[in-house]
Formats: C-alpha cells, sequence, structure tokens
C-alpha cells in the first residue's frame, strides 16, 4: 500500500473532506483506513491460502474497499445489506466477526453454515447482511422485496443493493428497479462497476453512456461516481441513505471502480483484458490514493501506517490459526438446520 508518483491524487482540501464526511471527520478516515487495511491484508492472505490448497475458491475484492468500507460506515443498525460477490468487508464492518467469516470460508465446524455454502458467501444476521447466491441479479428482486416489508411494517431500515455491472443485464434488474420506482421503496441499487463481468467488457453489457443513465426510465435518479474515491462515496450513500429513510425513494448509484485481481481464483484476466490494464487500475487503487492523500494532510505518520498494516496481519492470522485448528463439520451435521422438526423414524404403517 505504499502509495507512489503513479497513483492518481484524490484532489481535496481539508475543508472539502470535512464537508463530505461530517464534522468527525479525520475518525472517520482513520477507521475507513484501518478496515481497508484489513481488507486488503485478508484478501492478500486468503489469495495465497487458495494457491496453497489450503481454501478452495476466493473472490477477492480488492479495488473495491473505498466502496464498501464508505457503505459500512454510512449506513446504520437499522439498514439492510444485499450483497453481489464482493461485499464481504461491508459485513466486517458492520460486525461481522473476522473470525467466523474465516470460519464460513473454511468450511469448518464452527461456520455458521456448516460447509454447504461457497467460500466468500457469509451471512450475518446481527449484521443485517443477506447471503448472496451467486446468481446473476437474484438479490436485486430480493432486496426490493424486503424494501417492501419493512415499508409494510414501518420499519426505519434502507435497503442497499449491490451488483455488478453484468447483474444489469439480468431480468432481476429490471424487475427490482420498476418495483422499487412504482412503490417508491427505501432501495439504494449501488452497481459496483469493475468493468468486468468475469471476461466480458462493461462495453458488451449496454450501449447507454452509463449504467446510471438507466435509472430515468425506471422513473428513479441515477448519478455515476468515481468508486475508488472514498470521499466521493461515502458523501454519495450518506445523502441516497438519508433520501430514502426520509421517504425520498430509490435511486441507482453507478460506482465505477478496476477489478485489481482477478475475477476468483479460478480465474486468469491475463487471457482477455488488455495490456496496460492493470497499469491504470493500479493508478486508481482505492487504497493507495486514500492513503497518499492522509499522508500528504499529516494525518497517517509513517509509524502509525506501520502499526495498522501489522494490527492487520496480526488480526489475519489469528483468524487464520482459529480456522485452521477447528474441525470439519460432523457428517450428522448434514441434515441439521434444514426442518423445523425431524421425527425419528417413518410413521408406522408407512413402510
Amino acid at each position: 500500500m505504499n502509495p507512489d508518483s503513479a497513483v492518481e491524487p484524490l484532489s481535496y482540501t481539508p475543508e472539502e473532506a470535512a464537508a463530505a464526511l461530517g464534522p468527525e471527520w479525520t475518525a472517520t478516515l482513520e477507521k475507513a483506513y484501518r478496515w481497508m487495511a484489513l481488507g486488503r491484508a485478508f484478501d492478500a492472505r486468503m489469495q495465497g491460502l487458495q494457491r496453497q490448497g489450503r481454501i478452495g475458491f476466493y473472490g477477492a475484492a480488492t479495488g473495491q474497499e473505498a466502496v464498501n468500507v464508505a457503505a459500512g460506515l454510512a449506513s446504520t443498525s437499522d439498514d439492510w445489506v444485499f450483497p453481489g460477490l464482493r461485499e464481504q468487508l461491508v459485513a466486517l464492518v458492520r460486525g461481522l466477526p473476522l473470525e467466523e467469516y474465516a470460519h464460513s470460508i473454511f468450511g469448518d465446524a464452527l461456520d455458521p453454515a456448516r460447509g454447504r455454502q461457497m467460500p466468500c458467501h457469509p451471512t450475518a444476521r446481527p449484521a443485517h447482511y443477506v447471503s448472496m447466491s451467486s446468481v446473476i441479479g437474484t438479490q436485486i428482486s430480493q432486496a426490493v422485496g424486503f424494501a417492501y416489508a419493512l415499508r409494510h411494517r414501518r420499519e426505519r431500515g434502507v435497503v442497499l443493493a449491490f451488483f455488478g455491472d453484468g447483474a444489469t443485464s439480468s431480468n432481476d434488474f429490471h424487475a427490482g428497479l420498476n418495483f422499487a420506482a412504482v412503490f417508491d421503496l427505501p432501495v439504494v441499487f449501488c452497481c459496483a462497476n469493475n468493468q468486468w463481468a468475469i471476461s466480458v467488457p462493461a462495453e458488451r453489457q449496454t450501449a447507454a453512456a452509463s449504467f446510471a443513465a438507466k435509472a430515468p426510465a425506471y422513473g428513479l435518479e441515477g448519478r455515476q461516481l468515481d468508486g475508488t474515491d472514498f470521499f466521493a462515496v461515502y458523501r454519495e450513500l450518506s445523502m441516497a441513505l438519508r433520501s430514502a429513510r426520509a421517504g425520498g425513494g430509490p435511486v441507482l448509484l453507478e460506482l465505477r471502480t478496476y477489478r485489481l485481481t482477478p475475477h476468483s481464483s479460478s480465474d486468469d484476466p491475463r487471457r482477455y483484458q488488455p495490456a496496460g490494464w492493470a497499469e491504470e487500475g493500479a493508478r486508481r487503487d482505492p487504497v493507495a490514493r486514500l492513503e497518499a492523500w492522509m499522508q500528504a494532510h499529516d494525518l497517517l505518520p509513517a509509524d502509525r501506517r506501520a502499526k495498522i498494516a501489522a494490527a492487520a496481519d496480526t488480526t489475519v492470522r489469528a483468524a487464520v490459526r482459529a480456522a485452521e485448528a477447528a474441525p470439519p463439520p460432523a457428517p450428522e451435521t448434514l441434515t441439521e438446520d434444514v426442518y423445523a422438526s425431524r421425527s425419528s423414524g417413518p410413521a408406522e404403517g408407512t413402510e
């Protein structure tokens, strides 16, 4: 995370930063950077473990940290998150313990899903974070249905519905945005546009000027912003959440990011990304951009940065040790948590 001259600078004065983040802006920045550092360290560690055969699969969120951390910090405990594929850091910021997330990746006996869900697909009810299914776009209509239920129950929560650029080509995108707009539901649609739906570039998904430009056709507002700029993402998400909470209805935010790692541990982007893509992505690295800005404004001395990096590494290693020390799920747990009740055997006369 050492920024260099190739990193695209964030052009904010301290006054503009305060306006974007609120009166406690320096504390918010400190928390944001710590969470980004932890997310980056965890991604790197998990990718290494997958290559060593110690876990079976991993999908990193490297390059999307500004979006995820801003969503976690800007949302409230009343809000709910329906993730796409790379929003696990949102759950961590909202209260999912890292060790519990590690157990879910290893699929061990302490995994709340007992090893029956893919890695990187956690669920965290206390954090109001719903497990993803990996079926493209389905979470969009599910999030809208949940928002309808919140309205019906007169609860204050807003639903954050995340999805990638590829999911905008799904039927659920149309159905979800249309239903939310017609019923004026408290939903913030977040299109995390990392410009690649695995190997399909964004320009093959739509002929529209942007994904945000699709919003007016459904009767809602759409805004495109730099998803590698923590200040911009936090400001826009905060405004969208406040508006939806006050009855202002849904909004579509297109958060343009760069995928700095393969789509998943099963992918090789060198086969389809053009020359220079990785270099351009590195220039827009959200962690390096925020780090450089904080250093330039004397908010991140070298010793503090080193301590944050060391603390992140220690936390990640402790979570991995705990997960690797846990036994695999017992075979009898395969049918637990499936039915509300289970009889001891077939009823008399049914065989």
